[in-house]
């Protein structure tokens, strides 16, 4: 037996409503209408659902979030609306209003940063409340930029006094020692995530002064051996390149009033065959410490452009079928 259909009206305040929901050239409702069949029309200040009764209910409570969102002077992009239809999927739409209320601070600029997913959510509750986290999962999830973040904040209210950003020099294929320059020159171009990520809170002229005075430290992870760190704000990024010596040794450099994150993605590892991973090693050895955090990242929360979510996917299914 077919399921029953159903139809819902949606008031609107004003047709600016309808053209907030739907975006420029209406690029929302075809995203939303091609994720969740049913029809979608808007007439003067009101929307129209059609459909199964199922998806009609999807499509309701997804509407009502979004318009909840645009009456509260929040921008809909097209990443925000791709995961709010995911969400929706199962009926988990209202967890949003949560997310997009609070911002963890502005950019330079004065642009409000906010978390983007569940996943994201979670991470920086985990980096408030906890001193060592984990954060794993694909790249794009914003793991290094919301670290970054989160540190650039705890500087500012005077909770540590320096940060520390660091990575292993592991080459991705390429080899440094061929490199003209001196060794500044050689560890810049692995460390431009990192910079690129405080000039976007601090813009370019803070940094170079918090560089200066020594507020803020981007060196290689060999340079953190033999120091401990207090109060400070200490950032691994590319964790999956790590030894597990070199995990065991940064790990124990923490020090009285400092916190830690640890961002990797298991899956792209560049170690020489045969090298065990510090990042997949350290999980193993200490997830049961209930003091670290360890915050794992899916496909969905990508906030990248959404073709890179989709080659995501595909890896992962192709490395799946390989096993």
């Amino acid at each position: 037996m077919s399921e029953q259909t159903a139809s819902i009206r949606i008031s609107l305040q004003d047709a600016g409503e309808a053209q907030s929901l739907f975006g420029p050239q209406d690029i929302f409702l075809k995203i939303i209408e091609h994720e969740i069949p049913a029809a979608v029309n808007s007439r003067e200040a009101e929307i129209n659902i059609r459909g199964a009764q199922r998806e009609v209910d999807m499509l309701e409570q997804l509407f009502n979030v979004l318009l909840s969102l645009v009456r509260g002077g929040y921008i809909l992009s097209e990443r925000d609306v791709m995961y709010a239809v995911e969400l929706a999927k199962d009926f988990r739409a209202d967890q949003l209003l949560d997310l997009f209320k609070g911002e963890i601070t502005n950019t330079f600029r004065g642009k409000p940063i906010r978390v983007k997913t569940i996943g994201q959510k979670h991470y920086v509750t985990m980096i408030n409340k906890r001193d060592i986290v984990f954060g794993i999962g694909p790249a794009g999830t914003g793991k290094t930029y919301l670290a970054v973040v989160l540190a650039v904040k705890a500087l500012k209210e005077g909770s540590v006094k320096r940060i520390l950003l660091t990575r292993p020099a592991v080459e991705a294929g390429e080899s440094l020692g061929f490199l003209p320059g001196d060794l500044q020159e050689k560890v810049d171009p692995y460390l431009r995530p990192l910079y690129d990520a405080l000039y976007d809170v601090m813009g370019p002229d803070q940094v170079a002064k918090a560089l200066e005075r020594g507020l803020i430290e981007i060196a290689p992870l060999a340079y953190m051996r033999g120091r401990t760190l207090d109060d400070s704000f200490i950032i691994l990024d590319e964790a999956q390149n790590t030894t597990p010596a070199q995990m065991k040794m940064f790990l124990t450099r923490l020090g009285f009033g400092s916190k830690m994150v640890i961002t990797g993605d298991v899956t792209q590892i560049d170690l020489p065959r045969g090298k065990k991973s510090g990042l997949i090693e350290a999980h193993a050895i200490l997830s049961s410490i209930e003091e670290l955090g360890f915050v794992h990242f899916t496909e969905q929360d990508v906030v990248r452009h959404s073709l890179v979510q989709k080659i995501i996917v595909a890896y992962d299914r192709s490395a799946e079928n390989l096993e």
